[in-house]
């Protein structure tokens, strides 16, 4: 039998006793050995939980024992989950972690950590929820040159928004129904200002490129003010809104960014509604492949988990590509120069004088049929976020600026 510890018993944590019962057999059979979930370290008692008996509350415990051969972390934060985790691999135990924030902070010295120590550091987990995402980079892809990856990486916002638009609501009142239902949490902050879908891109470019970069170097972007009117414009333009984070890799430099974009419909992430997510990966050779699914959510998320226990268990990670990147500050190109196109809606009577304005501050302009009386809309590009914030001094009463997506 092999014996495992869980560290932080919240929805993540919680789910992997659950699913490791429900597999039963099968993951006996791809293990090749029972598994045994002997402790949960968390700071607070479960005597309601089948598994109550089982929390200890110091990791000195977990890390003594050694019959514990894996711990699965599911804490979240950085830290402790970074001390622990290291402690852990140094003790020779591997550890499978559904963490992103530890990830895109440390997930360098994890890594080599878990070389040096002769043991395992995955994070399947930690990008896609139950999208079978990390593993396809590091090995159906390994040999690949990716151009750039493109995602919907954030369930909470992508049910947000695609309530917006199938129902023309605002969105204090979506929030507020997402955080009913357990989507949002009271403070949506992480969600809805690109926080969590940002740590996920930084992982998945640094997948791609062997380069991690601080959070700093990466932007992101609210969907607070996406309003009805915005979600309008968009059906105009055959398209919707969608909070979508990019890697753009040219050159041997990054791009890393989180912004409500405009996306066509002829776009795959278009189509992706609801807590879904997606990830869409543009290589030289193979072209554009993409992964769809479920991208949070207890099950989901804790099936991704076990997918990793049963990897790390059986001895099957070994044989794959183990992910290798290193910090490297600076690899990242400043948001402020990458040129898009936008959406730009304002408060003008004359369309005539605004299109005049407009078309010599833009490369191309376009006037978008059907604007509301007093505004006129625009589709223009090509400029950088700091020629844009120039422009925008020049264009009036500008009420929106909304990113499309290429």
């Amino acid at each position: 039998m092999k014996q495992i510890a869980i560290i932080g018993f919240g929805i993540v944590g919680g789910g992997i006793p659950e699913v490791i019962e429900s597999l039963g057999d099968n993951l006996t059979a791809a293990v090749g050995d029972s598994v045994n979930v002997k402790y949960i370290l968390d700071l607070r008692e479960f005597p309601d939980s089948p598994y109550g008996d089982r929390v200890v509350h110091s990791i000195d415990t977990i890390l003594e024992d050694d019959e514990i051969v894996l711990i699965a972390e599911t804490m979240g934060g950085a830290h402790p989950a970074f001390e622990y985790s290291t402690a852990a691999m140094k003790r020779g135990k591997h550890v499978v972690t559904s963490n992103k924030e530890v990830v895109a902070s440390y997930g360098d010295e994890l890594l080599r950590t878990a070389e040096e120590n002769g043991v395992l550091y995955l994070f399947e987990a930690s990008v896609g929820g139950g999208i079978p995402t990390i593993r396809p980079f590091a090995t159906s892809l390994a040999g690949e040159k990716i151009v750039s990856v493109d995602g919907i990486l954030n369930g909470t916002t992508n049910f947000i928004l695609s309530k917006m638009k199938s129902e023309r609501r605002e969105f204090a009142d979506v929030l507020a129904e997402a955080q009913a239902l357990g989507y949002a949490e009271r403070d949506p902050s992480a969600d809805v200002d690109g926080i969590d879908a940002k740590r996920k891109i930084i992982i998945l470019a640094a997948l791609s490129t062997g380069k991690l970069i601080p959070a700093e170097e990466a932007y992101s972007e609210t969907i607070r003010n996406i309003t009805p009117a915005d979600i309008d414009a968009a059906d105009r333009m055959d398209a919707s809104i969608k909070l979508v984070a990019s890697a753009k890799i040219s050159g041997g430099r990054l791009s890393v960014f989180v912004a409500p974009q405009i996306v066509y419909s002829t776009c795959p992430l278009a189509s992706v509604n609801d807590v879904y997510n997606a990830i869409s990966v543009t290589t030289e050779l193979t072209g554009d492949v993409m992964f769809y699914g479920r991208g949070a959510g207890r099950y989901p998320t804790a099936g991704a988990v076990v997918a990793d226990i049963a990897a790390a268990l059986s001895g099957a990670a070994r044989a794959e590509k183990i992910p290798v990147f290193e910090k490297q500050p600076g690899a990242a190109e400043p948001f402020g120069r990458a040129p898009m196109k936008y959406y730009i809606r304002i408060a003008a009577d004359s369309a005539s004088d605004t299109l005049e304005t407009c078309s010599r501050l833009f490369d191309s302009v376009k006037l978008l049929e059907g604007s509301p009386d007093g505004k006129v809309e625009l589709i223009c590009g090509k400029a950088s976020k700091d020629e844009l914030d120039g422009i925008r001094k020049s264009l009036g009463a500008v009420e929106s600026v909304i990113r499309i997506h290429e």
